[in-house]
């Protein structure tokens, strides 16, 4: 069986050893820190508590549908400190991506507002975003369309108005090989404030590959892009780093390929079930390294062992 040590069985010798292990916290947001308006229990006096104590917090999350100055309201508004330069997201890293290929032509957005702002601010022209309705039937759809020319790259991030045409649309483009495909992130679900199931972006990714007959390149979590620019842009030490996250395929697995130690916290998507068959595999590769309950379970043995 893998190892995994739950955080609040440890002993005290054991959590400061743990504690001492790192000095840069790489966290996500939906699901460790807050569900949708919801502050997960705890999690900002655990946070302001992590600083206090001389670690680096950063904040790097999958969600595309906010800036990153929209997520700093959030923070703000949820009693989180953060900074821009402290937060990266996937609706920003679509925009990096494509100004460091000096990309001078205009992308077809399946997404959110958040996506195409990000594009403006580095002065990236974009297309598609909002309703795309059927009108009449699929053939008509399929006739009446014709191509942009100046549509260089097809990007793939979470659209509540997704929609057929939007689908014959971006398969149109990424039928040419020059164009290039990118996904935000490959989260199918998010972190649901209730029972219900909250399908995510990734859903649609699948659908548009299906189609496309290609595979998107991963900005966000776990693709190396997201990866490397933290590397990068935190300058931080693989062995003295801390992934903390509620996402298995994202998180968890974005921390095992650059070496960062790993903590998953059951605040989010990830249930107990999942956790005991991922533990019952020895060949899985994503077992973290730690778990808890809450993020604020770091706080309570913080206190406990003081």
């Amino acid at each position: 069986m893998a190892a995994c040590r739950r955080i609040k069985s440890m002993g005290k010798d054991e959590f400061r050893a743990f504690f001492n292990s790192f000095d840069v916290v790489l966290s996500d947001c939906d699901g460790v820190l807050w569900r949708e308006m919801e502050v997960v229990h705890r999690s900002p006096e655990t946070v302001e508590k992590l600083k206090e104590m001389g670690k680096k917090f950063y904040y790097i999350t999958n969600n595309d549908c906010k800036t990153r100055a929209d997520l700093i309201n959030k923070c703000k508004s949820l009693t989180y400190d953060a900074t821009e330069e402290d937060m990266l997201c996937s609706s920003y890293l679509a925009a990096i991506y494509l100004k460091q290929k000096n990309f001078a032509q205009k992308a077809y957005v399946v997404g959110g507002p958040a996506i195409v702002k990000e594009l403006e601010a580095q002065g990236i022209k974009s297309v598609g975003v909002g309703p795309d309705v059927m009108e009449g039937d699929e053939v008509d759809t399929l006739l009446r369309f014709k191509p942009d020319p100046e549509v260089g790259a097809v990007i793939v991030g979470f659209d509540k108005h997704f929609s057929y045409p939007k689908l014959m649309k971006a398969a149109t483009y990424l039928h040419e090989p020059h164009v290039l495909f990118i996904g935000t992130h490959p989260d199918v679900e998010r972190p649901s404030p209730n029972r219900n199931r909250f399908p995510g972006p990734g859903c649609l990714l699948r659908a548009i590959e299906a189609v496309a007959g290609r595979q998107a390149t991963i900005l966000g979590k776990p693709g190396p892009f997201v990866g490397e620019l933290i590397k990068k842009k935190y300058n931080v030490d693989p062995a003295r780093t801390l992934m903390i996250g509620d996402n298995l395929n994202t998180d968890i697995l974005l921390g095992k390929r650059f070496g960062y130690t790993t903590l998953l916290v059951m605040s989010g998507v990830t249930t107990d079930a999942d956790l005991q068959r991922l533990q019952k595999d020895p060949k899985n590769s994503i077992v973290p390294n730690f778990y808890a309950d809450r993020l604020s379970d770091v706080l309570d043995c913080l206190k406990a062992y003081s």
